[in-house]
């Protein structure tokens, strides 16, 4: 059973959704929330829905599946459904009700979310920025640029003096076709980057960007403090124990198929529910491993559409419902290009426009190539939900 709070206030999703629950009035209203259980039992589901309706309040429910189980969609506001949690608490479905109150309370409480990282507390004041060292000579962007160990410690040291708060060090290509590379060579490429860089800058936030538990375990053992790994885990199940030994953050990204195959006709019926359920499997997975500085990742440009990265980037407010801080790498990404009609050395304006708007919709990180250009994005959101701080400027 998952539980999600919808934007169903923007008219293309009230269609879409309109279109799974059979709805042929016109309830559309700007304001208007969803709250959709899905895979609940039949039983369960019709007698939420009787306290909904006894509620002068509008539910709607699936046909039956093969397993007796519906979805559900209640409409209104996030006040309804926190006294919706509370009677269904009351007539002793207590976990359908905790599950609610739970969802609601993840995104009310996300601003007051932090994530520890080492001996260091992030309360997310403001969006952190990710730089990316990639020491490969095939990344889609800079493949090859700072493929030497000397290149690629003195371009780390250079994003952290231009404002990066993690250095995110990958060594394996993941852009759309690439082969993966063998475990030896992922390693000659990123360990002496890391401990080059660490011996520099003692106190530096290393997050390792690779699939492979063998190289998460040496990365950390030489002072990286994250796993960003695209695959959440599902290339190399010991990867959630590597991440539990060392105490280490984990950042876990939705992407459909591998990097060969994954733009290989990518589709979803819905992209955002779609992958909010695989992110909160992942996630109760790991805190089933007992990890607990968890990052979320929709993965825009893994697996998706050019429209499914917009509609990602549009809702990424939805995903505040899991609990976890939500990263966000956009940078000089092809649906930018495709979009826009522009070659990857001209979209940097482009990305600081969906870096802008990522921040704004919710996104706490920001894995970029560019970090000057993200700090804009950064300060002008802080602005914006704070004008007092340029009351004297």
């Amino acid at each position: 059973m998952i539980i999600q709070v919808v934007d169903i206030f923007y008219s293309n999703v009230f269609k879409r959704y309109s279109t799974k629950y059979n709805i042929y009035r016109d309830l559309y209203e700007k304001d208007l929330l969803g709250l959709e259980i899905r895979n609940i039992n039949f039983k369960f589901a019709n007698r939420i829905k009787k306290i909904i309706l006894s509620n002068k309040e509008i539910c709607y429910i699936t046909s039956k599946k093969e397993n007796d189980s519906v979805d559900l969609l209640a409409l209104g506001s996030f006040g309804v459904f926190k006294e919706l949690s509370k009677e269904i608490i009351a007539i002793g479905n207590e976990d359908i009700g905790f599950k609610i109150n739970k969802t609601l309370k993840n995104v009310s409480d996300y601003d007051l979310l932090k994530l520890t990282v080492g001996n260091k507390t992030f309360q997310f004041d403001s969006a952190l920025l990710i730089g990316i060292v990639n020491v490969t000579p095939d990344s889609f962007s800079d493949g090859g640029k700072f493929f030497s160990t000397e290149s690629a410690i003195e371009h780390g040291l250079q994003l952290i003096k231009e404002g990066a708060d993690i250095l995110d060090i990958g060594g394996e290509s993941s852009r759309p076709g690439s082969e993966p590379v063998k475990d030896d060579e992922e390693l000659n490429r990123v360990i002496p980057v890391i401990e080059g860089i660490i011996k520099k800058v003692p106190d530096a936030i290393i997050s390792i960007d690779t699939q492979k538990s063998i190289v998460a375990s040496e990365a950390l053992k030489r002072g990286a403090k994250i796993v960003n790994d695209i695959s959440a885990g599902s290339f190399d199940s010991n990867m959630f124990e590597v991440v539990k030994s060392f105490n280490a953050a984990f950042i876990l990204m939705h992407m459909k198929g591998t990097p060969k195959t994954m733009q290989q006709s990518p589709y979803y019926d819905d992209v955002v529910s779609e992958v909010y359920d695989y992110l909160l499997n992942k996630v109760d997975n790991a805190r089933k491993h007992d990890i607990k500085n968890i990052i979320i990742d929709p993965g825009i440009g893994f697996g998706k559409r050019v429209a499914d990265n917009y509609e990602l980037l549009k809702r990424l407010n939805e995903f505040k419902g899991i609990g976890c801080p939500i990263m966000v790498g956009l940078s000089r990404k092809s649906f930018l290009g495709k979009a826009l009609n522009i070659e990857i050395d001209k979209r940097e304006e482009a990305t600081l426009i969906a870096e802008t708007l990522a921040i704004k919709n919710g996104a706490k990180l920001i894995r970029t190539h560019n970090i000057n250009k993200a700090a804009y994005a950064v300060k002008l959101n802080q602005f914006v939900e704070n004008p007092e701080l340029l009351a004297n400027v």
